[in-house]
């Protein structure tokens, strides 16, 4: 059960990077919303390493 938890943390984290990758390199990026996913992401590797 923890594996599968984990295992979908990781997944959030990474879509997370890839949407922040794409926002930064487009040519007006939302640097609210670049925020607010930075953070989401941070929340979950601290949420991730809590559990390993």
């Amino acid at each position: 059960m923890v594996d599968a938890h984990l295992a979908a943390l990781s997944e959030k984290h990474a879509n997370l990077e890839s949407q922040i990758d794409q926002e930064v390199h487009r040519p007006l990026p939302d640097e609210t919303l670049i925020a607010q996913w930075k953070k989401e992401k941070l929340r979950l590797k601290e949420v991730i390493t809590g559990i390993r």
